[in-house]
Formats: structure tokens, sequence, C-alpha cells
């Protein structure tokens, strides 16, 4: 291998600075929102997902902590005895409100 030492360095591209900005890049310089060099964030649609999650969360009855309370206890104490119908109709209800995949 030989060494050339009259040859000049060659230049490392910058990062980002090529001919073919980002799309991200092209709307960010085209919408003049921002100055330049600001640093900027873009939500994906999970930030829409969670949202509309959170609000069908909010639209649930509370939790009264008392029932809570007091079925864990049965449960606990191995007292709960459900019925065979009982069963049966929460088997039932459940996979009409969420069908089997």
């Amino acid at each position: 291998m030989r060494i050339d030492s009259n040859q000049t360095a060659q230049p490392l591209p910058a990062s980002g600075r090529n001919g073919n900005p980002s799309p991200a890049a092209a709307d960010a310089r085209t919408s003049g929102s921002s100055a330049p060099g600001d640093d900027q964030a873009q939500f994906s649609d999970g930030h829409a997902q969670v949202q509309a999650l959170v609000a069908e969360a909010l639209q649930f009855p509370e939790t009264r902590q008392e029932k809570v309370d007091a079925l864990r206890q049965v449960v606990s104490s191995d007292s709960y005895q459900p019925s065979s119908q009982q069963v049966a109709d929460a088997v039932f209800t459940h996979m009409l409100v969420q069908p089997a995949a």
C-alpha cells in the first residue's frame, strides 16, 4: 500500500445536508413557523389514540371502592359461591361484548 502525500483530504459529507432533504425538513422550511436551528417535534398517530382512550375511559362510571373491597374479602375468604346461572350469564354477556378473535 502506498500513501500519496500530495493528495488533499476529502471532506466528509455533513449529516442531513445532502441535496435531498427529508420531507420533514422541507415542511419545516416552508412553514416558516420556527427559526432555523430550533428543535421541532411531531406527534404520531399514537398521541391521538391515547387521547381517544382517555376520553373513552372517562365515560365509565366511577369504581365504588366499598363494593370492590367487600367482594375481595368474600373471594379471599372462599365464601363466594356464584350459581351456575350467574356464571353462564356472565360468560354469555362477556361473549356478546367482546367476541372471540
